[in-house]
């Protein structure tokens, strides 16, 4: 089994991913989907939640081994990254969507000195849209974005295209196309849902359900 489909193996596992047909969930982007992956869900199981954090730290460790602190994207890039960088010993901040409208009114949250290398940890990709935000809010700031690493993947090429656009390297640990193939080799969809997901899968944006 390849290191993909291994995790895909746990989040499946977990029932992290949530099938729906009758009423499909709404993404923030306005997307509806049959699909919805909630990495979440894997942080309350010890032993899988520690499968995953260390193949966040390996891909780290081999593809970005010269970063000097790590983000995470909130809020379900939080508890991933500050894993992450605990075990590979990293400062660790993280960054919400909008400035905290009291306090300190901050949107970064931690100590950040310009012109750091900074590796984003992300729950998932979909559009990219949101995940590409907070590398420019970063940027904004004075450091540099060593790239991105994420837990899944829906692998639609509109995220593809922003983040080579954008000049920022993304690896994600597991994606929608080696979850559906070991969903299929475990018989846990049906033809009927596969015909549905590959339906959707074509065209995301003008999808309204079965």
């Amino acid at each position: 089994m390849t290191n993909e489909k291994s995790v895909a193996a746990r989040l499946l596992q977990v029932e992290a991913v949530k099938l729906n047909l009758e009423n499909p969930y709404t993404w923030a982007s306005g997307w509806k989907s049959p699909i919805y992956c909630d990495n979440r869900k894997v942080l309350s199981f010890p032993y899988d939640r520690d499968f995953i954090k260390s193949e966040l730290c390996s891909v780290i460790f081999e593809q970005f081994p010269d970063v000097d602190a790590i983000a995470g994207v909130a809020t379900a890039g939080i508890a991933w990254g500050a894993m992450a960088a605990d075990q590979l010993k990293l400062p660790f901040l993280y960054v919400r969507p909008k400035p905290k409208e009291h306090g300190l009114g901050n949107q970064i949250e931690g100590n950040l000195t310009p012109g750091q290398k900074i590796l984003v940890v992300e729950d998932l990709i979909s559009t990219g849209k949101s995940s590409l935000q907070v590398c420019d809010i970063l940027k904004q700031s004075g450091v540099e974005i060593a790239g991105m690493v994420s837990i899944f993947n829906y692998g639609f090429n509109q995220a593809t295209t922003a983040f080579e656009e954008a000049g920022i390297k993304l690896v994600s640990l597991t994606n929608y196309a080696a979850l559906v193939e070991l969903a299929i080799e475990n018989e846990t969809i049906s033809p009927a849902l596969l015909t549905t997901l590959n339906n959707w899968r074509e065209n995301p944006a003008e999808w309204k359900g079965v």
